[in-house]
């Protein structure tokens, strides 16, 4: 089994922490998702931000684990954070490139 390194986990905080009963989650960390973590998802959906995609991948990559629910009652600004750290793994190195200011 290998260890996620930096470049395959990303912490995200949360403008708005979730309660988790008496617990208070501040900040996620999101580690890229591997191919199985993909099934029945649409890759189109995810790089659009598709809510449906997103919570159901959200619930598979998260530390600590989200729930459904959870992902359900996150500020819109912080689903579209988690979002975009899930977009951000699944775009090719040469896509980012040719995306970055500096490429």
């Amino acid at each position: 089994m290998t260890h996620a390194t930096t470049i395959d986990l990303r912490t995200v905080t949360l403008d708005t922490p979730v309660m988790r009963g008496e617990q208070t989650i501040a900040s996620l960390q999101v580690r890229k998702p591997h191919g199985g973590e993909l099934r029945g998802l649409s890759l189109s959906a995810l790089l659009n931000l598709e809510y449906v995609a997103l919570e159901t991948l959200l619930t598979r990559v998260t530390i600590p684990p989200l729930t459904k629910q959870e992902v359900a009652s996150l500020d819109p600004s912080d689903l579209i954070q988690l979002g975009s750290e899930i977009m951000d793994f699944l775009l090719p190195k040469a896509a980012k490139a040719a995306l970055s200011p500096n490429g």
